[in-house]
């Protein structure tokens, strides 16, 4: 017997203890709000009630296929119902969604459903003539179903059904209960893959529950949200927002496509709360024109994650009313799991002092354990002194279970009981991280090291500037020097020489651009600028 009294008759049991799953907030929500709008898509409107039995039959009507535990259901869609639905129907039967990036070519999403193994796929009828290249490629067919949603523009149904003949071969009364083991995988989520094959980053039950929760606690999220879907819901299963929201009984409010003036417009008529993007989507906003931002009649919450948001960026966008909150993430920590915490006494600070300060990544999730900056090769902490740089390492919850089939990329990214980001940061002497560039991203030069964030935070000042991201370039005598490709705002002219003048009189000599391309930035279908294109093309300038 146990020496320790409070181990003695006190096990865990069904009373107790339940597995961790986001699907337990589906359930309450249903029960609890039935009659609430749940998801907004044109003119369609569903409750709380509907969206759950819509969800019951997906997952019957999968398990009648034969689909169960660890079986991958493919999706390729927008941000409309459907996968929304997905996303909180396939895990009811233990299945794991695969969300696919829809700006893929047909290689690509050959490869992941190869990998993947998906034995299903659900797929927008818009995306029809990539999805067939890529089934012509893939080794094994999966099962296709289309969803013919009526606000896509063109394409053909390529499936043995649509996704409405699926639901109803579904029981509408299917009775889900959650994971035998809150361990089980609910996601796979593949990377980008800029150099090779992207990796499959698998998800568990418990990590997106807590992740969902973690979400609500650092947004402040009040009952009913109104959530605008500008973020990709492929990307990082949305941030796990589809969970969180679903969690606080708020309304989804689908975009297909995210154009300034539809935000714009979505907001209003919809009376949105709150919205999520990348810093790109901030540019179109404030970009967007004079008669579209005039029609905001009330303040948005925006969270922004990704490359962080030059000052300059979050001051615009706070003119116009929307209150930034900025996280960073990666896909490994399932999407945002880091934040730059306000505190109030920073309210007294000039506005250019505030944005710049808002550009930081910050500080763990209240659900995450630990975030720190290390000596990736020693794996010692550096001094919180704002200017020595280490390489984030990540540790808790809220980190992925590894690479599907990868366990030496696993084993590499979890050396020494950390998560390796990649990202070369300096944490601040109020235990505030802030990011100096990605390891690849850093430009040496004469044994110098310049943060392309920095001279781009410079840049995005530039009156004629709506985007800028800037390389390496090789160079013989320095070894490499900073390359800067700039995106014009509409209707704005200046010559390369101004904008480097720009940039020496903000910036220590060393540190300016010597060339600058004038270009249309290539993005990933996230909004992330593609810095590899642009690094190659560097080498050609």
């Amino acid at each position: 017997m146990s020496a320790n009294p409070y181990e003695r008759n006190l096990d865990k049991n069904d009373a107790n203890f339940v597995q961790l799953t986001p699907l337990s907030l589906l359930r309450r929500t249903a029960k609890v709000h039935p009659n609430r709008t749940a998801i907004i898509h044109g003119e369609l409107r569903r409750t709380w009630l509907e969206t759950e039995t819509r969800c019951r039959r997906l997952a019957s009507a999968l398990q009648k296929r034969g689909l169960g535990v660890g079986d991958t259901v493919a999706l390729m869609a927008p941000n409309i119902p459907e996968h929304i639905e997905a996303t909180l129907a396939v895990p009811m039967i233990g299945a794991v969604l695969n969300s696919v990036n829809i700006r893929l070519d047909a290689r690509a999403i050959a490869f992941i459903l190869n990998h993947g193994e998906a034995k299903l796929l659900l797929t927008d009828r818009e995306f029809s003539g990539v999805i067939a290249e890529a089934l012509e490629l893939a080794e094994k067919k999966p099962i296709v179903i289309d969803i013919d949603d009526a606000l896509a523009h063109g394409g053909e149904l390529i499936g043995e059904a649509t996704y409405e003949d699926l639901l109803a071969e579904g029981d509408p009364d299917f009775v889900y209960t959650g994971p035998d083991d809150e361990w089980d995988a609910i996601t796979l989520n593949y990377t980008s893959g800029t150099t090779g094959d992207p990796k499959g980053v698998v998800y568990s039950h418990r990590g997106a529950y807590l992740n969902a929760i973690g979400n609500a606690i650092t947004w402040s999220l009040p009952h009913y949200p109104v959530h605008l879907w500008t973020l990709p819901m492929f990307h990082c299963n949305g941030w796990c927002l589809p969970w969180t929201i679903t969690g606080m009984a708020g309304t989804h409010v689908c975009l297909r496509r995210v154009e300034a003036k539809a935000i714009f417009e979505a907001i209003v008529a919809h009376k949105v709360t709150h919205l999520s993007g990348a810093p790109i989507v901030m540019s179109f906003l404030i970009n967007a024109p004079d008669e579209v931002t005039s029609a905001l009649d009330h303040p948005v919450k925006m969270m922004t994650a990704g490359a962080a948001p030059p000052a300059a960026v979050i001051g615009a966008i706070e003119q116009l009313g929307f209150e930034v909150i900025h996280t960073y993430g990666l896909t490994e920590v399932y999407g945002p799991s880091v934040v730059c915490e306000w505190t109030p006494e920073w309210n007294e600070l000039p506005a250019d002092e505030r944005a710049k300060l808002k550009g930081r990544q910050g500080v763990e999730y209240a659900l995450q354990e630990r975030l720190t900056v290390m000596d990736p090769d020693t794996m010692e902490e550096v001094p919180a002194d704002g200017k020595t740089i280490g390489e984030i390492m990540i540790r808790g919850n809220i980190v992925m279970k590894g690479y599907l089939k990868n366990p030496k990329t696993t084993e590499k990214s979890f050396a020494g009981g950390w998560f390796h980001s990649g990202d070369l940061a300096v944490m601040h002497p109020n235990n505030y991280v802030e990011i100096k560039d990605r390891s690849k991203d850093i430009i040496i030069s004469g044994g110098e090291n310049i943060s392309s964030i920095e001279v781009e935070g410079v840049l995005y000042k530039h009156p004629a500037i709506q985007a800028a991201a800037v390389v390496a370039r090789p160079d013989e005598k320095w070894g490499e020097t900073p390359c800067a490709f700039v995106e014009l705002k509409p209707g704005a002219s200046v010559e390369a020489e101004d904008i480097i003048q720009f940039c020496r009189d903000n910036l220590a000599k060393f540190k300016c651009p010597r060339h600058v391309v004038f270009v249309e930035l290539p993005k990933t279908s996230t909004g992330k600028i593609q810095k590899f294109v642009l690094r190659e093309r560097a080498r050609q300038v």
